[in-house]
């Protein structure tokens, strides 16, 4: 007898609610009138965070291509959100900054973002969204290391080290 996967293991759960959480999230940003996808606004918040980063990091830590991300960054910089400056050790790179005039829109999403996550963790006490929170950044700090011991390993494959 084949034995059936749980939908209710760990693994499935935390994809269920990242995925249902980004849906509601880009419900709310679609219907909030803020004059931006909910691709753009996700990458406006992301460059906020990561200010003077690199195109290629701003993506993969979006989890999008970074065409994708470049669509998102012409029209951001187009209205004036965001503006790309030479990297002084690479030349060919682009650092992406977020302008003066973006600081309202990113107050406007992050308005958005904390009435969302309000709702999401209804019933949910400050100790266990505290604790959720540490739990979660330890399974994120886990995957990171999986991810960059994977990355290793097909270098050195292909190196043929």
């Amino acid at each position: 007898m084949i034995s059936r996967p749980d939908p209710d293991a760990l693994g499935f759960v935390l994809i269920d609610v990242a995925r249902m959480l980004r849906s509601a999230f880009e419900r709310r940003i679609a219907t909030a009138g803020l004059g931006l996808t909910p691709g753009e606004a996700r990458a406006l918040v992301r460059i906020a965070t990561l200010e003077g980063s690199r195109q290629l990091e701003i993506a993969q830590r979006m989890g999008i291509e970074p065409m994708t991300l470049s669509t998102y960054l012409d029209r951001l910089q187009s209205l004036g959100f965001i503006e790309r400056r030479a990297d002084p050790a690479d030349r060919r790179a682009k650092l992406i900054f977020t302008t003066p005039a973006a600081n309202a829109l990113i107050a406007s999403i992050r308005v958005e973002q904390m009435e969302l996550m309000q709702h999401v963790t209804s019933g949910i006490g400050e100790a266990e969204l505290d604790l959720m929170g540490e739990r979660l950044k330890r399974l994120r700090a886990n995957l990171s290391a999986l991810e960059e011991d994977s990355t290793a390993l097909t270098l050195a494959r292909e190196t043929g080290r």
